[in-house]
């Protein structure tokens, strides 16, 4: 395995699709194709992550013969297949026939066959679910007739318009049953219907994150891990899939546990990458038996490299002058508050129920509040303190941090939280309530940092929202340098060496050319500053705040030429993401018409179009610099790089469903095969410049293996100026890329400036130019391009 290529799969890309579009990808150099879920999701699922049953091969992909014709192709093109695999969760939606076990735990309840399956706190409810999903009361629903008996596949159910809920057995009523009878018949249910406003007090099952509709799996009960582990390892022993990516493995019990079941369950060689946001300062568990994470870390590392410091203190009066607040660190405090109160209300209530059955004789509102400081002062995703036993080293230092904060901010709560903390570290495995509070704190921490920094802060402080990325760091501007991907690249080759490498996943804010642009742009002080001031005017004559003003106008500089309909998608959920001025539950409508209006006056014609269009285009070679060597560095650098679909091209895409724009594979395949047939020249634009560059780099790992795993070595390439950063892989490969080239260009380019090759005759993969080993002059190595990608010649 040297490389992957993801592909989102759906029912307008099914298996038949992507078996179409292999011998591209092989010709491109991937080895395996990466693929979305591929068992059973809820109907019209445009992702897969809602399963509804881990029996099935999504039916709308094309079943398991569409999977095994799929993977006999690639395998015919020299491809393997990884699939995403969904531990965490499983979909709870209409109808609810659809999810074989929810739908047993609902006829059956807490004594069921299935009840250990799912996460619910049965007590909370005296027996009973809570499923908050009516549009009223359950009282004015009944009145409305809106709940009616009826019967499905020959028993007797309760339907709610699509829904449909299971009467237990010997809980039905007579023939001709009226809106008491229903009532009655729902007073002897395992589940409680709520209105979806009282999810706060009636919802007891663990979720993701905040979405109702996915309910939690516990995976680490051998016999669930079975059952829904089963038919992707049987595939996986049959040579179908070859690797394993697993969705929030922080959302488990035992994540260290987990990996242990499904690396012992795996064929011997099966690849294992997790999901993990890693933050700043923080690293993989070694313990995990696993190839590393998807890609995050590599991707932050390499943005790091990119930026421009020198233009920090002007980006960071831009954003001031806005009335914006200034210190991220305040503005993620206060989101992390507000999604603890307004979002995870049934998660905090949870930890409260839990630790009042601990200790009895605190005061419960004490205890909700140091609950609440606890969660809010967590860092990190999580702890990986494993169930019952005491935290390891790792997490007790998670642990004492948060207690630390938590009570630098809240001293008066300084004994339940030394309590609560006590508990978090050292539960005893034979109370029941102390092994769940330990676990559902650190399940709930990744929630809490995802909805507030992700889908919270990410959308108000907007400094430079290039860098306000899935584990992004929107502080690195002021630091930023090479360093950082030396650093980062020494210690994936150490621990991680097949960790995938990501630029653009399904999951990023914006893809990897939106923020190269951005990037690019904010090497530029002087147009980032026009753009600024003038939508700041702009801002108050479309009665919009200036924070968002600032926003908008990096997203359509970002994202260039865009239709009307995807910009307005877009910013509509930015703004209600965002949570200041509208929402998507109770949102200003009014507001979010005065944001796409000045949307639209951005990108036709007049002032905000053109000074947005004269800094973009004052900015083309830098863009295709940043373009160019964040697509090389990713390729290159240590681990297993993942080419998100469709962007070996320029690819300008914002956050999904934007990302998931079909792709056209015909015309990349033409102009793959017309570089080809130009491989000495010709015209390029930069569609095949990054064409280029992509399958140029994927070549040179499949052909020169040992050089990108255990004996090639990463070593950085000594240079006389820091507008040049390179890396050699073993002893046949080196990398170069340019970077801040604006302030390269205002300084009078490379002049005299020096890079040192190692000894021999290098070729250059992109240009043809040869180059000898020793000193060489950056202005030679970058003479046609801002990237060089050097394979040692052997005469």
């Amino acid at each position: 395995m040297t490389a992957t290529y993801r592909l989102q799969l759906h029912a307008g890309f099914t298996f038949a699709d992507a078996q179409r579009a292999v011998p591209y990808v092989s010709d491109l150099g991937a080895t395996h194709l990466y693929l979305s879920p591929v068992l059973q999701a809820a109907a019209g699922s445009m992702h897969g992550y809602d399963v509804v049953d881990h029996g099935r091969i999504s039916a709308e992909l094309g079943g398991r013969e569409g999977l095994e014709a799929l993977a006999a192709t690639a395998r015919a093109h020299g491809l393997g297949l990884v699939v995403d695999v969904v531990p965490n969760h499983m979909a709870m939606v209409a109808p609810e026939t659809a999810n074989p076990q929810l739908w047993e735990l609902l006829a059956t309840g807490p004594e069921g066959p299935v009840a250990h399956w799912f996460d619910v706190d049965w007590a909370a409810l005296d027996g009973r679910i809570g499923l908050p999903l009516l549009g009223d009361t359950l009282a004015e629903t009944l009145a409305r007739g809106e709940l009616v008996l009826d019967e499905h596949d020959g028993r007797p159910v309760i339907r709610y318009h699509d829904h449909l809920f299971p009467v237990a057995e010997d809980t039905a009523p007579a023939d001709g049953a009226d809106e008491a009878d229903v009532a009655a018949v729902l007073e002897k249910q395992h589940y409680l219907l709520a209105s979806w406003r009282e999810k706060d007090t009636v919802l007891n099952y663990r979720r993701f994150f905040d979405v109702d509709g996915l309910i939690a799996v516990r995976v680490e009960d051998p016999d669930v891990f079975e059952a829904s582990h089963r038919t992707l390892l049987e595939l996986n022993h049959r040579g179908v899939i070859e690797g394993f990516r697993i969705d929030h493995p922080d959302g488990l019990a035992d994540p260290e546990g987990y990996l242990r079941m499904l690396r012992r369950a795996s064929r011997i060689g099966t690849a294992i990458w997790v999901e993990k946001i890693l933050e700043k300062g923080e690293t993989l568990p070694e313990a995990w038996e696993c190839d590393g994470t998807t890609g995050y870390d590599g991707m932050r590392a390499i943005t790091a490299t990119l930026l421009d410091p020198t233009t920090a203190q002007t980006l960071s009066e831009a954003w001031a002058a806005t009335g914006g607040e200034r210190d991220l660190q305040v503005t993620l405090a206060a989101a992390k508050r507000e999604v603890v109160e307004r979002l995870l209300g049934a998660e905090r209530h949870r930890l409260v129920r839990r630790a009042s059955e601990v200790l009895p004789d605190a005061d419960p509102a004490r205890l909700e509040a140091a609950v609440a400081e606890l969660l809010v002062a967590c860092e990190v995703y999580r702890a990986y303190a494993r169930p019952g036993r005491p935290a390891d080293a790792a997490a007790q230092r998670v642990i004492d941090d948060a207690r630390e904060r938590a009570t630098a901010a809240r001293p008066d709560l300084a004994d339940e939280l030394a309590d609560l903390s006590r508990i978090a570290s050292h539960p005893r495995a034979s109370q029941a309530a102390e092994v769940d509070f330990a676990i559902r704190l650190q399940q709930t921490w990744g929630p809490v940092m995802a909805k507030a920094i992700e889908d919270t802060s990410y959308y108000r402080w907007n400094r430079l929202v290039a860098l306000n990325e899935v584990g992004g760091d929107p502080e690195m501007l002021e630091h930023a340098g090479p360093e950082d991907l030396h650093r980062w690249a020494a210690h994936q080759q150490a621990h991680w060496p097949l960790g995938m490498v990501a630029l653009s996943t399904h999951d990023t804010k914006r893809s990897e050319d939106v923020r190269a642009r951005l990037i690019a742009l904010s090497g530029d002080a002087e147009s980032w500053t026009v753009c600024s001031e003038a939508f700041a005017e702009a801002a108050t004559e479309h009665g919009v705040d200036a924070p968002t003003a600032h926003f908008v106008w990096q997203t359509i500089a970002g994202v260039g030429d865009v239709a009307p309909e995807r910009l307005e998608g877009y910013l509509t959920k930015a703004v209600r993401e965002a949570k200041e001025h509208t929402a998507w539950v109770d949102g200003d409508a009014e507001y979010e018409k005065r944001v796409l209006a000045l949307a639209a006056a951005a990108t036709t014609h007049g002032p905000l179009k053109a000074v947005v269009d004269t800094a973009v285009d004052h900015n083309r070679e830098a863009i295709r610099a940043v373009v160019l060597a964040q697509k090389l560095l990713q390729l290159t650098v240590p681990g297993t790089p993942d080419t998100y679909q469709g962007t070996e091209v320029v690819d300008l895409s914002l956050v999904d469903p934007d990302n998931r724009r079909p792709v056209d594979y015909d015309a990349r395949r033409d102009r793959l095969a017309a570089l080809a047939a130009t491989a000495d020249g010709g015209s390029r634009d930069l569609d095949d410049e990054k064409l280029l560059v992509t399958a140029a780099a994927l070549r040179l790992r499949h052909d020169l293996r040992h050089c990108f795993r255990d004996t090639g070595a990463y070593a950085p390439v000594v240079t006389s100026t820091r507008h040049a950063v390179g890396f050699t892989r073993g002893e046949e490969v080196a990398v170069l890329v340019t970077r801040a080239p604006q302030r390269l260009t205002a300084s009078g380019g490379w002049a005299d400036h020096l890079l040192t090759l190692p000894a021999g005759l290098w070729r250059d993969e992109l240009s043809g130019a040869m180059h000898e080993g020793g000193p060489v002059r950056c202005a030679e190595v970058f003479e046609t391009m801002p990237v060089a990608l050097l394979r040692r010649v052997h005469i």
